[in-house]
């Protein structure tokens, strides 16, 4: 797709605003890593050599001790391998991630109990919380669920958003005083309670979860296109289209959403930050994800509730902190460089 001289004029100066540009980085970088946090946090070995054969079981089928002669039939446990090897004669060696440690494990010591402070010793490098899991893990992995739940989210209500807010905009009339009535009364409900009661009556997957959102989070995007394509429709290009004989698809498709775009565009990072601030507050309350998904608000909970325990808690308010300043950023930097006015200058 070839890149406009306007498209690339705002490139240009959203890479201007260094806050949100580097941002960008950040978040950007963060997100493919998550998706590869199999490689840096797991309890499976990248690589096992065992009498000349080679393993490699971050991402494939569960591997049996018996494979490596080690007398049970369940999952290996490969740090325990590990340390087995460490004076193998033979060459046999296991190569752990950095972080050997998966979300839902249990990491328990005798003669104490969780949760356990930060330690380079046990790998443990942010501590564990309050029934011996890796926090590390925990925030990693509920950070890919946190992000690409949000962007689901995203997804979705900007789909019904965008579509019927244009729809709204563009025939008008009797189709557009109905939906402003069903988005009056959706404005109205407090989807918090509805969370609450859909929670106590069945255990919400991150499908339900995200379906309950998305039922009730497309109002205010709808607004925003419908107010956008109200003002385009009276503009003289539509106006000639109409006269060479467009029809009102190719019309909305072609005129209105490319050149409402922008203004969709700077919305959406404040909409991923909203997400996530909505997930890990549902999660907190104990209405969100089912135990034991990695989760932000339920290691909020459990900070909140051992305070003697100041790794929790400050482990992940710093995650939310680094990732809504990030996301905010970039959100401000978009709707700077997409500004047409340009009346505000981001130092």
């Amino acid at each position: 797709m070839k890149i406009t001289p306007v498209t690339l004029k705002k490139i240009k100066r959203f890479q201007s605003i260094k806050r949100g540009y580097y941002s960008l980085i950040i978040i950007a970088t963060f997100i493919i890593l998550s998706l590869f946090a199999e490689v840096f946090i797991n309890s499976r070995a990248l690589i096992v050599k065992y009498n000349g054969s080679y393993y490699f079981p971050t991402y494939r089928a569960m591997i049996p001790g018996n494979v490596f002669d080690l007398g049970y039939d369940y999952e290996t446990n490969y740090r325990a391998l590990q340390k087995q090897f460490e004076n193998d004669p033979s060459g046999n060696f296991v190569l752990m991630p950095l972080i050997p440690y998966n979300p839902f494990e249990n990491d328990l010591r005798e003669d104490t109990y969780p949760p356990f402070p930060p330690s380079l010793l046990e790998k443990h490098y942010l501590g564990t919380d309050t029934i011996g899991r890796d926090i590390a893990a925990r925030l990693t992995y509920g950070f890919r669920i946190a992000i690409f739940f949000s962007l689901a989210l995203l997804a979705i209500t900007y789909g019904i958003g965008i579509s019927l807010g244009c729809l709204m905009g563009y025939l008008g009339g009797r189709f557009d005083l109905f939906f402003q009535r069903i988005i009056e009364i959706w404005t109205n409900v407090p989807v918090l309670f509805v969370i609450i009661i859909i929670s106590s009556i069945i255990v919400p997957n991150p499908v339900i979860l995200l379906l309950i959102m998305a039922f009730f989070g497309w109002t205010s995007i709808t607004w925003i296109m419908r107010t956008m394509t109200y003002k385009e429709k009276a503009r003289e290009y539509i106006l000639a289209s109409k006269a060479l004989g467009a029809t009102d698809v190719r019309i909305i498709f072609k005129h209105i959403i490319p050149n409402t775009i922008a203004i969709i565009v700077t919305f959406a990072p404040f909409t991923i930050a909203s997400g996530i601030v909505a997930l890990t507050s549902l999660d907190y309350l104990g209405f969100g994800l089912p135990a034991p998904t990695p989760s932000w608000g339920d290691l909020l909970q459990q900070g909140w509730s051992n305070m003697d325990a100041l790794w929790i808690a400050g482990s992940v308010i710093g995650a939310l902190i680094v990732t809504l300043l990030t996301v905010t950023f970039v959100g401000e930097a978009v709707r700077e460089a997409f500004d047409p006015k340009m009346y505000t200058i981001y130092e």
